[in-house]
């Protein structure tokens, strides 16, 4: 699956990096960086 997020909030990010996407508490998706768009 290919995903194009925005961040509300600026945060440093590598290629590579793995993630969480939390809502209320609890692990709806997961992750890695695969490339930096800008």
């Amino acid at each position: 699956v290919d995903m194009t997020v925005e961040l509300i909030t600026p945060i440093a990010l590598e290629t590579g990096q793995r993630f969480a996407i939390r809502e209320g508490g609890r692990t709806v998706g997961a992750g890695a960086i695969t490339q930096i768009l800008a």
